[in-house]
């Protein structure tokens, strides 16, 4: 009795967490931008890494991101202190990121990958 009830504690516990682990099949790595005049827009993202977070002390006009085939995936005008921006409609690969606020652009990169891949810098 013993070890039908180990064994279906067993398989409820691999079913749920089969259910809780594929939630999301990708993952977003962040490159902030670090140069000095950079400092006035946080940009990270989220727990869960799949909202990208954006705050600043001026208003954020124009976000726009490229992708490796040159191609604008996000085009926007939030006209916003704070704005999240959802991921999981980018495609697979690099995405570089623009944020335009008043006179400057801030340039940083998103990696979307698939959770099994690993980045390394050379």
């Amino acid at each position: 009795m013993k070890t039908y009830v180990f064994l279906i504690f067993l398989i409820t516990f691999i079913f749920c967490s089969q259910f809780a682990f594929s939630q999301t099949s990708y993952m977003a790595k962040i490159e902030k931008n670090t140069n000095f005049s950079a400092r006035t827009l946080l940009h990270e993202l989220n727990s869960t890494k799949d909202t990208l977070v954006l705050r600043s002390p001026s208003k954020i006009s124009h976000i726009y991101s490229i992708n490796d085939e040159f191609k604008r995936e996000i085009d926007t005008y939030p006209f916003a202190f704070d704005y999240k921006l959802p991921l999981q409609n980018l495609s697979k690969g690099k995405h570089v990121l623009v944020v335009s606020q008043s006179p400057k652009k801030i340039i940083f990169v998103i990696y979307i990958l698939d959770k099994s891949t690993i980045i390394e810098r050379t």
